[in-house]
């Protein structure tokens, strides 16, 4: 019977073989996250098992095709009278596609007056984009929208 003795692999540490080495491990995290479920859980833990109403009153506006991932504006808007007895208390903002799937959370009182916000988000890729509107007498809200993220606004 023989037996196999393993030697050391000596690498050099030089710089190129770090900055190599480097650059591997940054992609990484991004490659991992991107395997996952990315919005189903978000969605799921404001949903409670709840069933949302598709649309109505909730609005979301943002362009169906961004030329600029970066810098993609978002405004969402719910009708709601605003009273104590009844008022929107948060919209959650989600894109499916993202690494952090949990865009923003905008949370509102009667004294709000209007249940509006507006923001620029970071879309990594095309994706859907999911807005829920929670209410204070328990009801859901869902819009969505399709975004297409383009790659230097050459629509590919």
């Amino acid at each position: 019977m023989e037996t196999i003795t393993s030697r050391p692999i000596r690498v050099p540490l030089t710089r190129r073989f770090l900055l190599a080495a480097g650059a591997a491990l940054s992609v990484l995290p991004m490659a991992s996250a991107r395997a996952t479920p990315l919005a189903d859980s978000d969605i799921a833990k404001v949903l409670a098992g709840r069933t949302p109403k598709e649309g109505g009153p909730l609005k979301l506006d943002i362009p169906s095709i961004a030329e600029n991932g970066l810098v993609v504006p978002l405004a969402v808007e719910m009708d709601s009278p605003m009273t104590e007895a009844d008022h929107v208390t948060a919209i959650h903002i989600f894109a499916d596609g993202n690494p952090v799937p949990t865009v923003a959370t905008f949370h509102f009182t009667p004294d709000s007056g209007k249940a509006a916000a507006s923001t620029r988000i970071r879309l990594a890729q095309t994706q859907n984009i999911v807005a829920i509107a929670e209410t204070s007498n328990g009801g859901l809200f869902r819009a969505q929208s399709e975004v297409k993220v383009t790659i230097g606004g050459c629509g590919g």
